[in-house]
């Protein structure tokens, strides 16, 4: 085999394409919607060389038109997984004895059927499955996923470099990192594309082979993914991908004595019941599993009596209502000075007052639908009960309709408690609770943030006054594993700001940065002698 030190092609962060009108990315996009939504395709499981079907279905829908069927989706059970465990591990001899280039090679010609051919395609199919519009698609599909694959590569190669600094004379020391001794298991959550992309080839690109369970409300696009990997080359076996019932896939997974680890984002409940599960299994593993997850967020925003008001307002718009308020990172409960506060809400109504809500078809709409009929009636629960509560003020929004769509009106509340259950709770949808403060109270918020949640993904500080700055960036350090100054807390970008919180927001692991890709290897260190002693005794013996 033909050896060298490769270095790969340094990664920049994919462009964002307008989708201004007369574009030509516009309308390549709209043909694909139109195609993606002229037919009804059959969507199989991708275990080892099979594209297996099944008797059982369930439906695609897109969540603003769900009596359109995009297509159907073939539902697997305990059999499958075992099928999906047994394919990964008869590839992994293959996969992780491939020289590390040539996993790299797959990912980036990945990456480049993402950028090109690919990308209208992807887009088109997390815009309908999801109900994500042009401009959320774009970042999360097509720019979120090419920087994960393309940083990934570049985080792998220096990872691979990294060597002792000494070796002694007569002997030379080396590090090697090996994938983990079995299989992982991606599990995606819906919201995400770049998400669903990601936990299953970090994992592998590090010569890992895995068993990947998506959302059933993102297979639509996963099922795009998976046609992009095998056409990037991927081998079959290296990345399953099954739809079966959580708990009926986690019985036979973490039962597994080749349980390796899991790569995992969703509901903080459902990781923590998985770690619980973990532990109370760990004598059935033939190692310790490695448990990485990003789970929930109660995301914050204060604003400080120094701030600009048009900052402020367009932030907390940007943060709590892009994609429906269902990023992990969203702004759902504000802070804001009882100074700036008039003065915002007036900018804030607005802005409100032109969003357009519909489908993801039409451009010209800044809200679409929730993911599905669940959350739906979760969010019309919570506005109901704002509504027969004397304490809170709805101020914009409280409608909801799910005839055509699953549609909530973008909601702020302003409550006068700080504790108020939607300041404490996690929605996951278009509903912000605003809590307005004296000034004076400033040090008494921080307090307040820091202890209104168990979460800790995102926050942001917005504010003139560099003191104030300061003093929320110490004050709130462990409240939020990605903090903005004078900016919305939603938007991590692949080699800008690396994505994970701590407490009941997960493991910080990290996407985007090479802390994530060395938790799928275990290092071995080589220590080899050239001269070794013949005899026992030491110099001190004399």
């Amino acid at each position: 085999m033909l050896k060298g030190f490769f270095n790969v092609p340094a990664p920049v962060n994919e462009p964002i394409l307008g989708y201004a009108p007369g574009s030509k990315e516009r309308e390549l996009l709209k043909a694909a919607l139109a195609d993606a939504r002229s037919k009804q395709i059959e969507i199989p499981m991708y275990i080892g060389v099979e594209e297996v079907h099944t008797e059982v279905k369930g439906k695609v829908t897109p969540p603003h038109d769900h009596q359109h069927i995009l297509g159907k989706y073939s539902i697997g059970n305990k059999n499958h997984v075992k099928q999906a465990i047994d394919a990964a591990l008869a590839a992994k001899a293959d996969w992780e004895n491939l020289a590390w280039e040539h996993r790299a090679a797959i990912f980036l010609k990945a990456a480049d059927l993402i950028a090109g051919p690919y990308r209208y395609k992807l887009n088109a199919a997390t815009m309908l499955g999801q109900s994500k519009n042009a401009y959320q698609a774009e970042i999360d599909s097509a720019c979120e996923l090419i920087d994960f694959l393309r940083f990934n590569v570049s985080y792998m190669a220096e990872i691979y470099k990294q060597q002792p600094p000494v070796s002694p004379k007569g002997s030379w020391n080396r590090v090697e990192q090996r994938p983990l001794e079995g299989f992982v298991f991606a599990l995606t959550p819906f919201n995400f594309t770049a998400i669903a992309g990601n936990l299953p080839t970090s994992a592998a690109m590090m010569g890992n082979v895995v068993v990947w369970k998506p959302a059933d409300t993102q297979i639509f696009a996963a099922n795009v993914l998976m046609q992009i990997f095998r056409e990037a080359g991927l081998p079959d076996g290296v990345i399953n991908l099954v739809y079966v019932d959580g708990p009926e896939a986690g019985e036979v997974i973490f039962s597994h004595p080749d349980f390796a680890g899991i790569h995992f984002t969703g509901s903080t409940a459902v990781f923590q019941n998985i770690w619980k599960t973990i532990g109370n299994n760990i004598h059935k593993f033939k190692t310790y599993p490695r448990i990485v997850g990003e789970t929930g967020g109660k995301d914050f925003i204060l604003v400080h009596g120094s701030a600009d008001p048009e900052i402020s307002s367009t932030a907390i718009i940007r943060g709590a209502f892009e994609y429906q308020g269902q990023k992990c990172s969203a702004a759902s409960r504000v802070y804001i000075s009882k100074t700036v506060w008039p003065e915002i809400k007036d900018l804030m109504l607005r802005d409100l007052a032109t969003f357009k809500m519909g489908g993801t078809e039409d451009f010209s709409n800044f809200i679409n639908a929730v993911i599905d009929e669940k959350s739906f009636n979760k969010l019309a629960k919570y506005i109901d009960e704002a509504k027969q509560d004397k304490s809170v003020e709805i101020i914009a929004g409280g409608n909801y309709d799910k005839s055509k769509g699953y549609f909530i009106e973008p909601t702020v509340l302003v409550v006068k408690d700080p504790k108020y259950v939607t300041m404490c709770e996690e929605l996951f949808g278009p509903v912000l609770t605003i809590y307005v403060y004296e000034d004076k109270d400033f040090d008494k918020v921080l307090d307040i943030i820091d202890t209104t949640s168990i979460y800790a993904l995102t926050g942001a500080v917005i504010a003139q006054d560099r003191y104030a700055i300061e003093k929320a960036t110490q004050r709130l350090r462990n409240a939020a594993g990605n903090f903005y100054i004078n900016d919305k807390c939603t938007g991590a970008v692949v080699g800008q700001q690396p994505f994970g919180g701590a407490r009941g927001s997960g493991t910080n692991d990290k996407a985007g940065s090479m802390i994530n890709l060395l938790r799928w290897v275990s290092p071995r260190t080589i220590k080899e002698t050239f001269d070794p002693p013949k005899d026992y005794r030491y110099p001190f013996l004399g």
